[in-house]
């Protein structure tokens, strides 16, 4: 039950922090800005790993998950509550926004133009930080520099990306501001994409280091 509580509260975070830029800086005029947005999701990821990466892995993203069980990366019987509980967090969230904000998309990614391109580049984006993780989440001697790594490469995705896309990368965080604001139309490009591309990374990493070890879960 604790890493179950753990994926709700950082998914929680991320997704409260990081629409939570996005819409304050709508209200506000932009005061925080893209950097401040593609910084605050980058930060948020990296602390929440390290508050809860030794509780339960601080995957706080479904497509994660389900990628690491499809490589056999994490236990299959996780995977449902795991999802389950990353969901709650985030839609809790969102519905903590609408609650605080009157805000047209809550932070909702959409893309800028075409549902196409979108795809395209929500694939590459998870597919670019899913290899991170698994790099980063196996090696020992480096460990210490997952949640720098990992938030590194959101911050940077977010930074150039964003404007198009959104750079979800996670369809937790897309679809709870997706639903609870009601601008659901392009939401499949953010549950397909970036699931596919994690699945890929994983099945990728598994080629070039098939004999790594399983990554730690508890």
């Amino acid at each position: 039950m604790k890493t179950y509580i753990a994926e709700f509260l950082g998914t929680f975070a991320l997704v409260f922090c990081g629409t939570g830029a996005i819409v304050i800086n709508d209200v506000t005029g932009g005061v925080i800005g893209h950097a401040g947005i593609a910084i605050t999701f980058g930060l948020i990821v990296a602390v929440v790993i390290y508050t809860f990466g030794s509780i339960s892995g601080a995957h706080i993203n479904p497509a994660v998950t389900l990628s690491l069980a499809l490589g056999k990366q994490f236990e299959a019987k996780k995977v449902l509550p795991y999802i389950i509980a990353q969901l709650l967090g985030a839609f809790l969230a969102s519905l903590t926004m609408a609650f605080l904000f009157q805000h047209e998309n809550l932070g909702a990614t959409l893309p800028r133009e075409t549902e196409a391109q979108s795809f395209v580049l929500e694939f590459i984006l998870t597919f670019l930080l899913m290899l991170v993780i698994l790099f980063v989440s196996n090696k020992k001697d480096i460990s210490h520099f997952t949640g720098f790594a990992v938030g590194a490469i959101v911050l940077l995705e977010a930074m150039f990306a964003g404007p198009i896309t959104g750079a979800s990368m996670n369809p937790a965080r897309s679809i709870a501001p997706a639903i609870v604001s009601g601008n659901i139309s392009s939401l499949w490009v953010y549950i397909f994409a970036t699931t596919l591309g994690a699945i890929v990374a994983t099945f990728t990493w598994k080629y070039l280091f098939h004999d790594n070890k399983t990554i730690a879960t508890n």
